[in-house]
């Protein structure tokens, strides 16, 4: 007997971008945001935001107000959900290269990466790795990101590079230095990062395909879309994740394998899905994903290490020897001490031993009690929440976080818990810690803040992760608050894929003889 709200017959998930209606037999009452029609009456395709989240149908005000009930939805001929939720997505990047651009050209006098809130790596670290002469990364210069991000980079300098070319040649295109055509390369390679990862949350979402729109929306992605590379890692993960829900495991593998291959979370994702599988019976689904990452894994970087072995490790070095970053929970536990807490005084590049096998141990700790609450829970978690809950668990545990790595968390939060005033008070706490890091790194005699504002700032975005994290665990124990099984019948998981309305095979709950 399946333990899913619907069982093995639960109905196929229908495309949510196209114009077609769905076919499929209407339920024999509305569920919850469906809307206020009479029973037996025709119904939406797909989920009305605006009949199910209060902020979406408060927000609604502005344009005449939540939909209709004798509204017809998925016949639009062109303003399909995809189309908008990509709209949306272009705007919010449009708005965030408006942040960007007094940074673009590389003249930071007066600290204007602070004082304008627009730093980004990119822009030193094209010079510093000698992409401005023409340098390949690892070949040629020593790069500290894993490989893919490091192609990225050397396609972007490729491209500015062939823009300064064509702008002096044809003598009409407006001449740039050359950091800034390298910029601006980057910023449209990681805006299409962005669409792409857009359209994977939507064909992940199943009848909620208006959630992508909490993506293309975000204030996260106008904050940081361009402080590093990490969009490009976040779209190769949400696809892999989009891959697995289209029941095509050994694509999935393949996608996390190249994600891990330019940052090493979406590797993060196959521990989230071995503990579904092990629930559901399905490891041999599980292992075809896991042997495909590491075998795209393995093509990309195997090359580069025999070419290049020095320079290929250094990310691995560096982060065994880099100490805890500022906005982690052990910098502030060693501020507050003085500095002498775990391994004390270090000489640079002295490895932190205490320090990074705390951190192991709490990464540990934080999987293990994932694996229980997913082996535990009343109904098999869905995808989403479980990736969600193991990433910003490590995050939280991990020595570091910077920035853009909350990144990480946008597409699976979106997608475990489609909320959006929770969704937007997270991401509110991280657009204003940025702010307070920017005049933190600014210093008070130039105006800035000092550290205790900085980790006052970090304090609350981490609680807002937490509380967020608690709402998803609440969802879990409590599947009939899941407003993804609860807005549309017969849905266990649309994100599922393999697991999609399969039974259990390994729980630690007793089973109930009938």
């Amino acid at each position: 007997m399946s333990s899913s709200p619907t069982g093995p017959s639960a109905p196929a998930t229908p495309p949510a971008d196209g114009p077609a209606a769905f076919p499929g037999p209407e339920p024999a009452a509305p569920a919850a945001g469906r809307g206020p029609g009479p029973v037996g009456s025709p119904g939406p395709d797909r989920v009305v935001p605006t009949w199910s989240d209060p902020v979406a149908a408060q927000a609604s005000e502005a344009v005449g107000g939540p939909w209709g009930r004798h509204a017809v939805t998925g016949r639009a001929l062109f303003w399909t959900p995809l189309r908008v939720c990509l709209l949306f997505t272009t705007a919010v990047l449009a708005l965030a290269w408006l942040k960007q651009s007094p940074c673009s050209d590389g003249n930071w006098a007066g600290s204007v990466q602070y004082t304008h809130f627009c730093y980004s790596d990119t822009v030193p670290l094209f010079g510093i790795h000698g992409l401005d002469g023409g340098a390949l990364p690892y070949l040629d210069s020593a790069v500290e990101y894993p490989v893919l991000t490091g192609a990225f980079m050397a396609l972007a300098a490729t491209l500015g590079s062939a823009y300064g070319s064509l702008a002096t040649a044809a003598g009409l295109l407006p001449q740039v230095p050359p950091v800034q055509a390298y910029y601006v390369a980057t910023c449209l390679l990681l805006s299409l990062c962005a669409l792409v990862t857009t359209r994977a949350v939507l064909g992940a979402s199943g009848h909620r395909p208006w959630d992508a729109a909490a993506v293309g929306l975000s204030p996260l992605l106008l904050v940081h879309a361009f402080t590093n590379w990490d969009l490009f890692a976040v779209a190769l993960a949400a696809c892999g994740l989009w891959a697995w829900a289209r029941e095509r495991p050994v694509l999935a593998g393949v996608l996390l394998g190249l994600g891990a291959a330019a940052k090493l979370f979406p590797a993060i994702l196959l521990g989230a899905l071995f503990l579904l599988c092990l629930r559901a019976g399905r490891l041999r689904v599980w292992l075809r994903a896991a042997l495909a990452a590491g075998v795209a894994w393995l093509v990309v970087d195997v090359p580069v290490a025999l070419l290049a072995p020095e320079n290929w490790s250094l990310f691995f070095r560096l982060n065994s020897s880099r100490p805890a970053d500022p906005d982690t929970l052990w910098n502030m536990a060693i501020t507050a001490s003085g500095g002498t807490l775990f391994d004390g005084p270090l000489a640079e590049g002295e490895t932190p031993t205490v320090l990074n096998a705390l951190v192991a141990g709490c990464v540990l700790l934080v999987f293990a009690a994932l694996g229980w609450l997913v082996l535990a829970a009343p109904v098999r978690p869905r995808v989403a929440q479980v990736a969600f809950l193991l990433v910003a668990g490590f995050l939280l545990v991990t020595k570091v976080w910077s920035p853009q790595y909350s990144l990480w968390l946008l597409p699976l939060a979106v997608l475990a818990r489609p909320r959006w005033r929770s969704l937007l008070a997270w991401q509110a706490t991280e657009a204003v810690l940025w702010v307070v890091r920017m005049l933190w790194y600014l210093g008070t005699d130039n105006r800035g803040v000092g550290t205790e504002w900085f980790f006052l700032a970090v304090t609350v975005r981490d609680l807002a992760v937490l509380v967020l994290m608690g709402l998803v665990v609440r969802d879990v124990w409590r599947p009939d608050g899941d407003v993804v099984r609860t807005s549309w019948p017969g849905v266990d998981d649309p994100a599922g894929g393999p697991l999609d309305g399969a039974g259990d095979a390994v729980t630690l709950r007793r089973r109930v003889e009938a």
